[in-house]
């Protein structure tokens, strides 16, 4: 998406005639500049009211005297009392510093602010900035924003997702790590449901097992309830889904039982198109019928994807873009590009991406970076970095590295897996667009691909960083596309598992708490060793800033004396010295 859209909206709102001109606002009311003004004052009023009723008060409180016994007080303790102050504190902080770190790496915010900002703000009457108009450019632009990030972070279903039973939980069953969250299996749940369910499920009981089955959180129960709807009908083509997905171990079962559905699904299509005008509820079942049988067709070609048969795999896919065109939200393009980087069938791949590399079409990391691939292809085996600080870049090259500019905009964890920075997981099996989730998805099965092109790799190091130099501020301002979203953080770390350390941009500086932590933690361990090993010299600090000046007015000689017999003490001296 570019960011050319909304200059048509902003020049038709110029051009309407009813349209407010931007800027102008009403002038406020008297009652309004008066509980301004009573806001902009009321904090000084109060500290002024508070220094004068405390300069009242000096003599019934005895401030002078309590200040004069605290003063003794201090004076009169040892070193050991601020060596165990200053530890103590040092201890308190230190554990305050591993929190917030910690919770900072798992939650990517600090607590304290969290808190702050949370709990104490309101108590202090902490309010909102401003409340735009509804009708104010302000309020326009930030209803845009909105909406253009709910759009950027919405979550997707992953095209190439893997098998259940016979990848994520053989992954499992090996590493004891469980590969997928709650929240995927939760959103995959819904899905099922809307895919293979419909409102006339109650005519057929089959179809009514199924729709309690995809319900259920155990695959125990889920795979049972399965098999309860093959004996009610022979012929239920999502039971035999279900058994494919979680109870094959091997991509060959799957294969078999994917075949099985395949030969009920089509059965179950060619009747219901032949009863789809008697009512809206035989339309609802067309379609669910059609959802169920482009699954199908879709899951057999990832399973001959996977057992090397490519080219079969590749005429699936093609004949199901032909068939069922409507479902282009099913990204069945994804699929078709994979499987052909991988017959190194290059013009057909810049064939599909002629097709849906189009701006009015949502993007992805794979169309991005396999356009990236493709230019980078033509000039990757003689790139050198050398020659091209020496000579410059030619016009091939300049193409090849916008596009990995354009790539890199879009999705920047994506170069961090292809170049083995950062470890691959298996992907979930949802994404975020322009999100870690997708980039690890796009990097699990691309990165053999750009292995293949002699040089592309090399190219991707030492061109990806340019990018972050053309966008200074990627959350306020984009180059091609819109601005990076904020929200990707928090949506992968519920798509991801906990395992995974999740990839942030921009990367976040380090809260201030704890920088402030750290250096509380190592001022106040520095002031304890110090006090420990060099108490007389600590003492003389402590006394310059806690005694009164011994040539003061008004001191008398008793009090000199008494001051004299404190310093001994403090400094653990038994005679008096020579020098005093």
């Amino acid at each position: 998406m570019a960011d050319g859209d909304g200059l048509g909206e902003a020049a038709a709102a110029a051009a309407s005639p009813l349209a407010p001109a931007p800027g102008l606002s009403p002038p406020p009311g008297w009652r309004e500049r008066l509980r301004a003004g009573l806001a902009g004052t009321g904090a000084s009023l109060w500290f002024v009211a508070g220094l004068g009723l405390l300069y009242a008060l000096r003599v019934p409180l005895r401030l002078c005297e309590n200040l004069a016994a605290v003063t003794v007080f201090l004076n009169s303790l040892t070193p050991k009392f601020y060596v165990a102050l200053t530890g103590t504190s040092s201890l308190i902080s230190g554990l305050i510093f591993i929190f917030e770190w910690w919770y900072f790496h798992k939650h990517g915010t600090s607590f304290i602010e969290q808190v702050s900002i949370s709990h104490l703000r309101p108590l202090m009457g902490g309010t909102e900035t401003s409340i735009s108009e509804p009708g104010s450019p302000s309020s326009n632009r930030e209803s845009e924003t909105s909406r253009h990030n709910l759009s950027e972070c919405k979550v997707w279903r992953n095209p190439l997702n893997l098998f259940r039973g016979a990848e994520y939980r053989r992954y499992t069953w090996v590493t004891g790590k469980e590969p997928l969250t709650y929240y995927d299996m939760n959103l995959s749940a819904q899905d099922h449901q809307t895919f293979f369910t419909c409102d006339t499920d109650f005519l057929r009981p089959s179809d009514t097992v199924m729709q309690k089955a995809w319900r259920e959180r155990n695959p125990p129960a889920r795979i049972k309830a399965a098999y309860q709807a093959l004996e009610l009908n022979n012929d239920c083509a999502t039971a035999y889904v279900l058994l494919a997905e979680e109870e094959a171990t091997t991509i060959v079962d799957a294969e078999r039982l994917f075949k099985q559905a395949l030969k009920a699904g089509e059965t179950i299509y060619r009747r219901s198109q032949q009863c789809q005008h008697q009512s809206p509820q035989h339309e609802a079942q067309l379609r669910r019928d059609t959802n169920v049988l482009v699954y199908i067709k879709r899951r057999l070609a990832m399973c001959a994807r996977k057992l090397g048969r490519i080219r079969e795999a590749v005429k699936i896919m093609r004949d199901l873009m032909k068939e069922f065109p409507p479902l282009t939200l099913l990204n069945i393009h994804e699929n078709l590009l994979e499987s052909l980087l991988e017959l190194q069938a290059y013009a057909d791949v810049q064939a599909v991406l002629a097709k849906y590399d189009d701006i009015s079409l949502p993007k992805s990391a794979a169309i991005c970076y396999t356009a990236a691939l493709l230019k980078t292809r033509t000039v990757s085996d003689k790139f050198s970095p050398e020659t091209a600080s020496r000579r410059g870049l030619s016009t091939a090259e300049i193409n090849a590295v916008e596009a990995i500019h354009r790539a890199v905009e879009f999705n920047p964890h994506v170069p961090k897996y292809l170049l083995e920075m950062k470890s691959l997981i298996l992907p979930p099996e949802h994404i975020l667009k322009r999100g870690d989730s997708e980039a690890i998805a796009y990097a699990f099965f691309h990165l053999q691909h750009w292995k293949r092109i002699e040089g592309a790799l090399n190219l991707l190091q030492c061109t990806w960083e340019g990018t972050f130099r053309m966008i200074p501020y990627p959350l306020e301002k984009g180059h091609l596309f819109y601005p990076y979203p904020s929200c990707t953080e928090t949506a992968d770390r519920e798509l991801l598992p906990t395992f995974h350390h999740v990839s942030v941009y921009p990367k976040k500086e380090l809260p201030f708490f704890i920088h402030f932590t750290a250096g509380l933690c190592s001022s106040t361990a520095m002031i304890a060793l110090l006090t420990h090993q060099f108490p007389e010299i600590m003492g003389v600090f402590a006394k310059a800033f806690c005694s009164e000046p011994p040539d003061s007015p008004g001191m008398t000689v008793m009090d000199e004396n008494k001051q004299y017999r404190r310093q001994l003490r403090f400094f653990g001296s038994t005679s008096p010295s020579p020098d005093c």
